[in-house]
């Protein structure tokens, strides 16, 4: 590759709407190119460290026995009905109608088509699959934002796995979580892997790969001692017991509250401290009012509200659905003596007695209230937002909160849409079985991103040599003198005929300006080639991670850069389990 013939439009200054790091470098190093909200195009620099990070991918995914296929982005509406999720996703899934009438949709994703593909399985014999794809993704996100890290159009490489049993889709689970494992680890992508929910995938375990980043917007609880990770949609942490007192009042009694409004207006005015008091919210699940309880200083974490109730609909219940269900407004809310509307508590209340709720009358509360006695529980669930500095619910050491991007999250999804889609084979004794399914996710442009945020200087970019879009650039400094111009074309064949993947910056510009680009859009190493240097018969090596510089006799110079990055690709190769 010759700079001088590629389009590579660096930028000196940084733009005015990039916010996120990797935004912001992408962009002025003339790697992608905005279109509209959340659409980006790749120029060819970008291209270049797309396919490697897809080659890697390609790499482990063939490991583990992955077969690759391309199934269509655009794909017939009525095949989400019948897995239940073409409502249930929204507005989210962007929807169109052909000229026929047919409706159809973007490809949000691919469980259904590659299920609907696994009609054709017939028997037990075939088991397990694993089907994988690298395939545009569209999501109508509301609030597109940090360059390519959420975008409404992007490449997923998803898999699917098809099992016999549970059993099957354990080990098809734990060779994916291996092979991400493997893949981060190669690209240079710090991960933790954490719990998480499966929010509208459906199924029951799930793990995200998450890297932390100031730029995520993902809270994950870790416990530095003994590992234990999850996001806060899914982490839970060990509560020290609380003490209610020597007995329950007799029973619940009125307490005039007047302006109070919020819990720390009856902590400060009545003396009655948050976590001895009940949080009432009203929520709409599935259209029904739902009262849900929590201690007063805990949030909820509405994730687990919706994995809790399976619900297809759930929404915070406006100011004149609450008056009506309850007869009061926010504030003098409570679950006291309501028998007509569904109660979920949170399992932190579960015991407690001598606490203080709304009353459903404004301006009034209930102080020694009872939970057990006093109040209906429906069902008992985890519904509570952990904090930071909680114990860790496996060593009771503080939890930590870090804020993180999601690179790659892994699902057991069960038989949601094998039995949607009627896939079944026959078994050993004859009979009819629906394989169990796996599904399995990595975005490729948002590792990009992710790789951009974690390899960057003050100077730009500093790609990892296994995905850095050239592995060297060789640096005319003197493209005017003969000797160091014939000079730097002997050496950029020379390394094309080692096999590095050479850049010769033979541009009529400055030196300062070249040095600048280089460093800019992150390339391992640089030779410069120029007229002193040649006069002593050196050129001179700078590697871009480390800044280290020297003068290598030119006839070294392949050697030197090969060395470079010899060892730079085995310390990647080192770090994958």
């Amino acid at each position: 590759m010759r700079w001088s013939q590629l389009h590579i439009p660096t930028l000196r200054e940084d733009p005015a709407d990039a916010d996120a790091a990797s935004h912001r470098l992408l962009l002025r190093g003339g790697f992608i190119r905005q279109l509209m909200a959340g659409h980006y195009s790749m120029l060819p620099l970008g291209m270049r460290v797309r396919a490697k990070i897809i080659g890697i991918i390609r790499e482990e995914m063939n490991r583990i026995g992955g077969q690759e296929f391309l199934l269509p982005a655009m794909q017939p509406a009525w095949i989400w009905e019948k897995s239940g999720r073409l409502d249930v996703i929204g507005e989210e899934m962007f929807r169109l109608t052909d000229r026929k009438g047919a409706e159809m949709v973007l490809g949000f994703t691919h469980e259904e088509i590659f299920a609907y593909l696994a009609q054709e399985l017939s028997s037990y014999r075939e088991l397990p699959q694993v089907w994988y794809q690298f395939q545009t993704k569209f999501r109508d996100e509301p609030r597109p934002k940090s360059g390519l890290l959420r975008v409404r159009e992007f490449t997923m490489k998803d898999s699917y796995t098809f099992d016999i049993d549970e059993a099957g889709l354990d080990a098809s689970f734990e060779a994916h979580r291996g092979a991400y494992q493997r893949i981060f680890a190669r690209l240079g992508i710090p991960v933790i892997a954490v719990e998480a929910s499966s929010g509208n995938m459906g199924g029951q375990d799930s793990v995200e790969f998450m890297c932390p980043a100031d730029a995520g917007e993902d809270l994950v609880a870790h416990c530095p001692d003994c590992g234990y990770a999850a996001n806060l949609e899914k982490a839970t942490s060990a509560l020290p017991p609380v003490e209610d007192g020597p007995g329950p009042a007799a029973a619940p009694e009125r307490l005039a509250t007047p302006g109070v409004r919020t819990i720390e207006d009856l902590a400060q005015g009545h003396g009655k401290p948050a976590d001895r008091q009940i949080k009432t919210l009203v929520y709409m699940i599935d259209g029904q009012p739902t009262l849900v309880l929590l201690r007063g200083d805990h949030p909820l974490a509405e994730q687990k509200l919706a994995d809790g109730t399976q619900a297809a609909d759930i929404r915070p219940a406006h100011p004149d659905e609450i008056r009506e269900a309850l007869g009061a407004s926010p504030g003098s809310l409570g679950a006291v003596g309501v028998t007509g509307l569904p109660v979920i508590a949170d399992l932190a209340l579960q015991g407690r007695r001598d606490m203080t709720t709304g009353a459903n009358l404004d301006d009034t509360h209930l102080t020694g209230v009872d939970v057990a006695r006093d109040i209906n529980v429906g069902r008992w669930t985890d519904l509570r937002e952990v904090r930071a500095g909680e114990p860790c619910p496996g060593c009771g050491t503080p939890l930590e909160v870090i804020r993180t991007i999601e690179v790659g999250h892994i699902f057991k999804l069960g038989r949601k849409y094998t039995t949607a889609l009627g896939v079944s084979v026959l078994g050993p004794d004859g009979q009819s079985i629906v394989p169990i399914q796996g599904s399995y996710g990595i975005g490729v442009e948002r590792a990009m991103a992710v790789l951009a945020e974690v390899h960057h200087d003050d100077a730009g970019l500093a790609w990892p040599a296994q995905v850095a879009p050239a592995d060297v650039v060789v640096v005319l400094v003197t493209p005017k003198d003969e000797q160091a111009r014939n000079a730097a074309e002997v050496l950029y064949g020379e390394l094309l005929e080692a096999g590095a993947d050479a850049l010769l910056d033979d541009r009529d510009e400055r030196p300062g300006v070249k040095f600048r680009d280089a460093e800019l859009t992150g390339i391992p190493c640089r030779v410069a080639v120029g007229r002193r240097d040649l006069a002593d018969g050196v050129v001179e090596f700078a590697g871009r991670l480390t800044g280290e510089k020297e003068r290598v006799p030119v006839g070294q110079a392949v050697t030197r850069v090969q060395r470079h990055l010899t060892g730079q690709r085995a310390s990647a190769a080192g770090s994958a389990p």
